[in-house]
C-alpha cells in the first residue's frame, strides 16, 4: 500500500475552492456596476433642483434623454443613465471683504481703477437664475455640463457637481464677467465722486468732502444701474444663450486702498485737531470779551464792583476791612 504525502489527499480540492472563492468575488465585484445600474432606474429631484439626463447604458449613446423637473414624484430614466442636477431656485453670487461671507474663501474684492488712478475695493451681491426652459436647459447641459472647471481653491468640478461644481462655474465663467463690467462702470468716475472721503487727501476740504456726500450716493447708484443693463447683455453674449436669468447687481459697497485710507484717516486726525484747537481760541476769545465787558461795566459802577467782591468773600467771614493791613478777618464759631 503506497504511503500518501501530506495534502496529496486534500491539497487539490483546498486550491480549486479557494480559487473559486477567487473568482466568484472577482465576477460580483465586475457586476456591481450592472446591479447598481440596474437598481438606479428611477430618480426625483427636491423642490430645489432640476436634473439633466443623460443615456448612459452599455449600448446606449451619451445624449440627453429627458429633464426631470423640480420637486418631481419617482421617474424612471432608464439603466446606468447619469443625472446632472442643476439648482432651479434663484442662486447669488457675494464678492465681500469679509472672511469666509463670499464665494471665495478668505477676503474677496474687486479692485478696479477710478477715473484719476485710485484702486477701488468694490463689494456686492449677484443675484440670478438658471434658465429652466427645457431646450435652454439641453443646450447649458451639452455646453457646460460635460466638462469641469476649476474652482478658486484648486478643485476640478462639473457644474453639477454639488456646490463645489456650480461655484467653480461661477468662478471661472461668471466672475470675470462681472469684474469687467464693474471696471468699465468704475473708470468713468473719480476717486471722490464715489468716497467723500477721498477728498481729504487729494488737495480738498473737509467742508468740500462732506458736501459731495449726496452725490457719491447718487453716483453708486449710476454704477449699479448701469452694471445690471451691461451685465445680462454681457452674459449673455460670453454664455452664447440666455441661460441666466433675473440678474440683478446690488453693489453693497465702495472702499479706498489700505495706503489711501490710512492717509484719510491721519487727515482726518489732522482735521479733528485743528478744530478742537480753533474751539480753544474761540473759548479764550470769549472769555477775554466777557472779562473786559465786566471790567467796563465796573468801571461805570465802582459800587457794583464792590458788590461783586462782598459776593466772592468766603462764607462765615464776619469782618471784612478792605484797604487796612490791620484788619482781621474771623471766622465764626
Amino acid at each position: 500500500m503506497p504511503t500518501r504525502t501530506p495534502n496529496t489527499a486534500s491539497g487539490g480540492p483546498r486550491v480549486f475552492r479557494t480559487v473559486s472563492v477567487l473568482v466568484v468575488i472577482v465576477l460580483i465585484l465586475a457586476a456591481f456596476p450592472t446591479v447598481k445600474g440596474l437598481l438606479n432606474g428611477f430618480e426625483r429631484t427636491g423642490g430645489g433642483e432640476v436634473a439633466v439626463i443623460r443615456n448612459g447604458g452599455l449600448l446606449d449613446d451619451n445624449r440627453i434623454r429627458q429633464i426631470i423637473d423640480p420637486g418631481s414624484s419617482v421617474t424612471w430614466i432608464g439603466w446606468w443613465s447619469q443625472v446632472h442636477r442643476y439648482p432651479a431656485q434663484q442662486r447669488f453670487y457675494t464678492i465681500t471683504s469679509q472672511a469666509g461671507g463670499g464665494e471665495r474663501s478668505g477676503v474677496d474684492v474687486v479692485t478696479v481703477p477710478s477715473s484719476d488712478g485710485v484702486n477701488m475695493g468694490i463689494e456686492g451681491t449677484l443675484y440670478f437664475g438658471l434658465n429652466l426652459d427645457p431646450t435652454t436647459l439641453r443646450s447649458f447641459d451639452d455646453k457646460f455640463g460635460t466638462r469641469k472647471f476649476r474652482s478658486a481653491a484648486g478643485g476640478s468640478y462639473y457644474p453639477w457637481d454639488g456646490d463645489e461644481g456650480w461655484s467653480a462655474f461661477l468662478d471661472q465663467i461668471i466672475r470675470p464677467v462681472i469684474d469687467n463690467d464693474l471696471r468699465s462702470q468704475v473708470n468713468s468716475f473719480r476717486c471722490a465722486e464715489l468716497v467723500s472721503s477721498c477728498a481729504l487727501v487729494q488737495n480738498s476740504s473737509n467742508q468740500q468732502a462732506g458736501l459731495q456726500q449726496q452725490g457719491n450716493n447718487a453716483n453708486i447708484a449710476k454704477i449699479q444701474n448701469a452694471v445690471n443693463v451691461s451685465l445680462a447683455e454681457d452674459l449673455k453674449s460670453t454664455l452664447g444663450a440666455e441661460f441666466l436669468t433675473g440678474i440683478h447687481f446690488n453693489l453693497s459697497r465702495v472702499t479706498l486702498p489700505t495706503d489711501v485710507q490710512k492717509a484719510v484717516d491721519r487727515a482726518q486726525a489732522a482735521f479733528a485737531q485743528v478744530t478742537e484747537a480753533q474751539a480753544k481760541v474761540a473759548q479764550a476769545r470769549a472769555e477775554a470779551d466777557a472779562n473786559k465787558a465786566r471790567q467796563d461795566g465796573y468801571n461805570r459802577c465802582p459800587t457794583c464792583a464792590e458788590i461783586e467782591k462782598l459776593k466772592a468773600l468766603p462764607q462765615g467771614i464776619t469782618v471784612y476791612a478792605p484797604g487796612n493791613t490791620g484788619g482781621v478777618a474771623l471766622p465764626t464759631k
